[in-house]
């Protein structure tokens, strides 16, 4: 049963939020594998099928695991996949929240959509963790959907998900001490 979230007009259903399944693989793909959706880290582009199926099983796994995860956004009107996101549990423990739209559909809500329904979820299954928006310096867009979710700057931390260095956005001050 999918989730719907309300979007700024409280009439007006935006997307539907179902739990990231197998079934999703190919739609995400062409989402996570779209070069003009990755401007701002060329290298984290899926490039094949078989990267997208591990994680979307990792995704799908994490619901069983966490009872919280990524959804697969969709139009509620045509079922057109257009965003994938949600809170799912970091390795350090805090949520990480995440929001990716097809370019298409960018610049109509739906990352503020999925990052509200992320945060609202992580609240109410852990409130005792952080939430975290782990964000490029540079990808400006993905930073003002952060402030506009009401996150706060921390500086810079190391994302333990993969090492690197980024920005991170959080709910409330982080434990971890920032990088060098």
């Amino acid at each position: 049963m999918g989730h719907r979230r309300r979007g700024v007009c409280p009439e007006v259903v935006v997307l539907q939020l179902d739990p990231v399944v197998p079934a999703d693989t190919d739609a995400l793909f062409e989402l996570l594998s779209d070069p003009a959706g990755w401007w701002f880290d060329p290298a984290g582009r899926h490039r094949d099928t078989a990267t997208t199926r591990r994680w979307v099983e990792r995704a799908a796994a994490r619901w069983e695991s966490d009872g919280l995860s990524y959804w697969t956004a969709r139009l509620p009107a045509t079922g057109e996949v257009v965003g994938v996101g949600g809170a799912q549990r970091h390795r350090s423990g805090v949520w990480n929240l995440y929001y990716r739209v097809a370019v298409a559909h960018q610049r109509n809500g739906h990352a503020l959509e999925l990052g509200r329904a992320g945060i609202d979820a992580a609240h109410a299954a852990d409130p005792a963790r952080p939430v975290v928006a782990w964000v490029a310096e540079h990808n400006h867009p993905s930073r003002r959907v952060a402030e506009r979710l009401g996150l706060r700057l921390h500086g810079l931390h190391v994302d333990a998900a993969d090492g690197a260095v980024r920005l991170a956005y959080a709910d409330r001050p982080l434990q971890d001490a920032p990088p060098g």
